[in-house]
């Protein structure tokens, strides 16, 4: 069973939310907070696996109270909530180690995949924001700062490989396929890919990766 923790501070959103998640027979809704600051409280009391965070709210926001579970409890997966477009939000919410960010008007079956991706350890974004942070990269003229980009040198052609179709958010199953590979085998590549690379996450190695212009067509 998936533990999950819904914070925002309208609590229509939060019922509209849990009866969505209701229907899931895998789901199931152990805590609900109306703060950041109550969010950290019950991400570690109720042993939650996936945490779904408004971006705005009182006191501690969103954002905040993401990176504060990072630091606390970073067993625990954070799935951003808005209704906003502003992309620098996304950006450091992903490099804050968020592993989803959702717009609130995605479907009730999109809410339900993106909990069971993002339990699983997948990374998952609404479409919208991700053919924009694919743009930016492409579009942009600055040379990214990131030191982490030296490490990708370090990998071996089969990790590189593997981190490509990581940044498309390519499962551990898909990738298995293309690459002809088990699903084992897979995780253990990209679980090393991770480590060499330090990052917490799938989604900042797609963002690294987006960077380093690994992705074919990317200049």
């Amino acid at each position: 069973m998936i533990r999950v923790l819904l914070a925002d501070d309208q609590e229509l959103v939060r019922a509209g939310i849990r009866l969505v998640l209701k229907h899931a027979d895998d789901i199931e809704v152990v805590a609900e907070a109306s703060d950041g600051h109550e969010a950290l409280l019950l991400a570690a009391r109720h042993e939650v696996d996936v945490a779904m965070l408004d971006i705005q709210m009182e006191g501690i926001d969103g954002l905040l109270a993401a990176e504060r579970i990072a630091e606390q409890t970073p067993s625990v997966r954070v799935v951003m909530l808005t209704t906003f477009g502003e992309h620098a939000y996304v950006e450091r919410a992903l490099k804050a180690g968020v592993t989803g960010f959702l717009l609130k008007d995605s479907t009730p079956q999109e809410l339900i995949q993106a909990v069971r991706r993002v339990a699983s350890g997948a990374p998952v974004v609404s479409p919208q924001i991700t053919r924009h942070l694919i743009d930016r990269y492409l579009d942009s003229d600055e040379e990214p700062a990131d030191p982490r980009l030296d490490r990708i040198a370090e990998l071996t052609s089969r990790e590189r490989e593997v981190l490509a179709m990581v940044s498309t958010g390519a499962s551990n199953a898909e990738i298995g396929r293309e690459l002809h590979l088990g699903e084992g085998t897979v995780k253990g590549y990209v679980s090393r890919m991770l480590t060499k690379l330090r990052c917490s996450n799938r989604v900042q190695a797609a963002i690294l990766a987006h960077d380093a212009r690994l992705l074919q067509g990317e200049r």
